[in-house]
């Protein structure tokens, strides 16, 4: 590879990490070729980026960004995984992955500016995604008007009891 080449790499590299909401560093040693593309392509469905890349590169490509208070956890080989929406969708992937194949191992992360260590990655990982939690903001938001409609159509139902108790009342008397 040419420094030119080396040079679009890193400058690719910096500008994703200024816009990731997340990122993994994750050592992928002892994996094959063909477990390695079963984890992106399980990453690529959550529209997550992972990739393989030299150390060096990681470094320079982590200048001014929030990747680059991760960079003494750059040591050996890394791969990156990147997300931009959704923050626990890859830390529960690279989660349930790593249980399936031991030699995946999680070395740290970064979100908004924090260091993440492999203990903090898998308390995210047992967050409920966004859809969860949207899901259940919408039963929320849902129930109080459903409430407040059950609650004032009891009025005229009572209001209709009363006449109706006082109409035999006045029947009986």
């Amino acid at each position: 590879m040419d420094l030119t080449e080396k040079k679009k790499i890193v400058e690719n590299l910096h500008e994703r990490f200024s816009k990731s909401s997340i990122v993994i560093i994750a050592d992928y040693k002892g994996l094959d070729v063909a477990t390695i593309n079963d984890l992106r392509g399980r990453l690529r469905e959550e529209n997550i980026e992972f990739q393989v890349v030299k150390n060096t590169l990681l470094k320079r490509a982590s200048a001014e960004t929030d990747v680059s208070l991760i960079k003494e956890h750059l040591i050996g080989p890394s791969a990156v995984a990147l997300s931009y929406d959704d923050p626990i969708a890859p830390a529960k992937i690279l989660i349930d992955f790593a249980k399936d194949h031991q030699e995946l191992a999680i070395k740290v992360g970064v979100m908004s500016g924090k260091v993440l260590d492999p203990g903090e990655i898998n308390a995210l990982s047992t967050l409920p995604s966004r859809e969860e939690l949207l899901a259940k903001l919408l039963c929320v938001l849902n129930g109080v008007p459903t409430s407040l409609v059950r609650t004032l159509s009891e009025i005229p139902k009572k209001m209709l009891y009363l006449l109706m108790a006082l109409k035999d009342q006045k029947q009986a008397a």
